[in-house]
């Protein structure tokens, strides 16, 4: 098989946690769309939402997580399960804190969010954009991931 045969980073793509970090750093609805199918292919549950806002922990964190819950409810990634709820909640914080190190309490900031999860194991992945200003924005990210309990 010619290697240009096999889709882009198929072998690459060993855990949750690869498979959720390609997804968020996807920055067209093409790429994005490839990688979902890519990850179905392999059994993977996926889902993708994106929030923006000021830094201030109560803000950005709070939204980061009601997003996070409400996408992987709406799409059956989770189950209403306290285990269910505590695996996420904890991939999220992990997440949150990769993203929001050393950032300007006054910053803005916008990121992509990936969810993604198999039978045992479920992980989030933000990537995006900081800034005070426009012309001092830098690109973010982080990854967390908790076993289901399962």
């Amino acid at each position: 098989m010619n290697q240009l045969d096999r889709p882009f980073m198929a072998e690459s793509i060993k855990s949750v946690g690869t498979a959720a970090m390609l997804l968020a750093l996807t920055r067209t609805m093409a790429d994005e769309d490839f990688v979902k199918k890519m990850l179905a292919a392999q059994g993977y549950k996926v889902v993708v939402t994106e929030v923006g806002g000021n830094s201030a922990l109560s803000e950005f964190q709070g939204k980061v997580t009601k997003a996070v819950l409400g996408a992987a409810l709406n799409t059956g990634i989770i189950s209403k399960t306290p285990t269910n709820y505590h695996a996420l909640l904890h991939a999220t914080d992990e997440a949150k804190r990769g993203v929001m190190v050393n950032v300007a309490s006054s910053a803005s900031i916008a990121v992509k969010i990936a969810i993604v999860r198999d039978d045992q194991w479920v992980a989030v992945a933000l990537f995006g954009e900081s800034a005070i200003h426009p012309l001092t924005n830098h690109e973010r990210a982080g990854l967390g991931i908790m076993h289901l309990g399962v």
